[in-house]
């Protein structure tokens, strides 16, 4: 089926046309249409159409793309540059009316880390249905990556607000500590270890068995040094995947004890009890630093630190 050309841009923007830049500026931000596929949650083909569409309707070839990899034309650099701006004043208009109004509206976008576990009655699903009751005008746009792409989301506008574990030191963006999380080791009922489990067992002892790596942002005393001493043989970026591994019987692993508790009373797991344990992980509000702070984002901020 042959795709409708869009109409030509008249110099009156429409929703059609926020949504296109929104995409061109993912897609300059990332460096392509394949990097910015998992921030979109769009294939290339769907990228190329919409940027294909944009390039139409402003008449502007924005970007070169091929064998010889993607790249801004002038015209689309200056693009960017305009899109950067005009999101950020729609965002300032948007506050500025919601302040004067008294009632938020618009869209928050709130990106949580993958390895955020969301299981039960937890703060924050407490603060979300606190926020989404209060302000039944606002659009909520919850996603999940990985902990740095938060950083990315929030300082190039993606994302309202995030949630992530230690966020490096970055002057534009304001971080707030909120909860904290425990880590115990685990393994498996087919490992050697389970049958030991209730035995005291030093980190030595775990030398020839085969770990599951860690998040740097978790730490104990001592953590750093007896970490330098261990071996890491696999690697599971998120929960569910490190717990996959685990259940296999060949590796043992730092898993949330709220996570770990029922596979616990299920029979599948068994706290190993290590010495030196559990690390604990902070994880804490992110939003970018400027003097045009989203009322939106501080009104999520005080719920959410009331409820963790």
């Amino acid at each position: 089926m042959a795709v409708r050309p869009a109409a030509a841009f008249s110099g009156q923007l429409a929703e059609v046309d926020l949504r296109l830049l929104r995409v061109f500026r993912t897609v300059a931000q990332k460096g392509g249409f394949a990097a910015a596929e998992l921030a979109l949650g769009k294939s290339k083909s769907s990228i190329s159409i919409d940027i294909a569409a944009l390039e139409n309707r402003l008449k502007i070839k924005l970007c070169k793309r091929g064998r010889g990899g993607f790249a801004l034309t002038p015209e689309g650099a200056q693009v960017l540059d305009a899109t950067t701006d005009l999101l950020r004043d729609i965002e300032r208009f948007r506050d500025r009316v919601n302040s004067a109004s008294g009632i938020l509206s618009g869209r928050f976008t709130l990106y949580v880390t993958d390895n955020m576990l969301v299981y039960g009655e937890t703060g924050i699903v407490r603060a979300l249905e606190l926020f989404a009751s209060a302000h039944p005008d606002v659009v909520i746009d919850l996603r999940s990556t990985a902990s740095h792409e938060i950083e990315y989301a929030v300082l190039d506008d993606r994302a309202t607000a995030g949630i992530t574990l230690r966020p490096h030191a970055q002057p534009n963006l304001q971080t707030t500590p909120l909860f904290t999380e425990t880590l115990h080791l685990y393994c498996g009922r087919r490992h050697p270890l389970f049958a030991r489990a209730d035995d005291p067992i030093t980190f030595d002892m775990l030398d020839g068995h085969r770990l599951i790596e860690v998040s740097d942002a978790a730490t104990a005393p001592g953590w750093e040094d007896t970490r330098r001493t261990l071996t890491f043989s696999a690697s599971a970026e998120n929960i569910d995947a490190r717990a996959l591994l685990i259940l296999t019987g060949q590796f043992i692993g730092f898993l949330p004890e709220i996570f770990a508790t029922p596979l616990e009373a299920s029979g599948q797991f068994r706290r190993l009890n290590c010495a030196g344990l559990p690390l604990v992980t902070q994880f804490h509000f992110l939003v970018k630093r400027d003097s045009h702070a989203s009322l939106m984002a501080e009104t999520f901020r005080r719920i959410l630190q009331s409820t963790c």
